[in-house]
């Protein structure tokens, strides 16, 4: 590849800064390994062949991923102990089985004792499907819900007693992280998520149905975590990148962020202090999640402003509206400059993308492109 700049590429254009990533990636490995507990990054943050290898540096391999397309992409680049990590459906499981023929340990969720028992009448035809209980340890989106954990057994007892399949253990996403603004505050819901696992995982055992993996799972609580007792393995994402939302709630620092939108400046407008850029709706996305704890974020900030508190304050499709607290200063970011805008939240910003251009800040200050990583969008 013929060396390029960001100011050779197109816009928008993702850019990805592969000394922040390292760090990140480094961080959160060690701080899993010295608690004991098996790192199994969810991908569906990066959805890189590349970002992967490099996550699982260090530990067994395993991934987590939230569409069926990133286990197919990842079991072609290798990867063998894949959780997908979304509730399975019935008719999904035929898609299941072509990659477990492949030698891909693909494991399936669920809380329904329909399903349960529809992945049980599947397993009779010869096929072998490995099965995780999903508990909801307080964000209120799916699992069993705890401390009532109701049905927990009934599902259990399904999936042990069938021939074929595997009851592989536990989960939960601690999705109410974040909405916490403090260590103290992650750390209680940690705690909570460390619970509901353990609870169900002594349950299951006490009524004679083995629990190997107790899964939780958050960037979050994964950071502020005190205690892992219990917990087998953590399925953290975002953290590979990091973004606006995880500094604001304390999960990272503004440093900590790797991941940016280059966009170009393509209209000045002094009467109301703003200026567009060609990164709008579809470029940044719409997510708001930042502005929980920081409203002046909007839906994107500009990375090293030049005027105090620029942020992208509205977009539409392809514009985005850019202003500032104090004057614009448009005499140094002509029509044709470029800014590099910091996500709100980034698993969503970069699925809108096909390729990450790297850059590495140790290097030239993230100037140069050094590596171009593909991903894969869809479904």
């Amino acid at each position: 590849m013929a060396t390029q700049t960001i100011d050779d590429l197109p816009t928008p254009a993702l850019i990805l800064d592969r000394a922040i990533l390292r760090r990140n990636l480094k961080r959160m490995s060690e701080r899993l390994r010295h608690a004991g507990v098996m790192l199994r990054p969810h991908l569906k943050t990066a959805k890189s062949v590349e970002i992967g290898r490099m996550a699982v540096e260090g530990h067994d391999g395993r991934i987590t991923v939230s569409t069926l397309a990133e286990a197919r992409y990842f079991a072609d680049g290798g990867f063998k102990d894949i959780l997908y990590g979304v509730g399975i459906i019935p008719s999904k499981l035929g898609a299941v089985t072509e990659l477990r023929r492949r030698g891909v340990n693909l494991r399936v969720v669920t809380d329904n004792l329909a399903v349960a028992k529809a992945i049980a009448a599947a397993a009779k035809d010869g096929d072998t499907f490995s099965v995780f209980i999903e508990i909801d340890s307080g964000g209120g989106r799916a699992g069993l819900p705890y401390p009532a954990l109701p049905g927990l057994l009934d599902i259990a007892r399904v999936l042990y007693e069938a021939s074929g399949v595997e009851l592989a253990g536990v989960m939960t996403h601690a999705g109410h992280s974040y909405h916490q603004s403090t260590p103290d505050g992650i750390a209680g819901v940690a705690e909570q998520e460390r619970l509901a696992i353990v609870t169900a995982a002594e349950t299951l055992r006490a009524a004679g149905i083995p629990c190997p993996i107790v899964s939780g799972g958050s960037t979050p609580t994964a950071m502020h975590s005190r205690d892992f007792t219990g917990i087998t393995e953590m399925r953290p994402g975002v953290y590979v990148f990091n973004d606006l939302d995880q500094e604001y709630i304390g999960a990272c620092d503004a440093g900590d962020i790797a991941l940016s939108v280059l966009a170009s400046v393509i209209g000045h407008y002094p009467h109301r202090n703003q200026m567009l850029v060609d990164a709008g709706a579809l470029a940044l996305s719409k997510d708001i999640s930042a502005q929980e704890f920081q409203p002046k974020v909007g839906y994107g900030t500009i990375a090293n402003p030049l005027a105090a508190g620029m942020a992208v304050i509205e977009c539409s499709q392809e514009h985005g509206f850019v202003a500032a607290d104090d004057p614009l200063p448009y005499g140094n970011l002509p029509v044709g400059a470029r800014v590099r805008i910091l996500p709100n939240h980034a698993c969503i910003t970069a699925a809108a993308y096909d390729r990450y251009y790297v850059v590495d800040s140790d290097l030239d200050g993230g100037r140069s492109v050094v590596d171009v990583y593909d991903r894969i969008n869809g479904w």
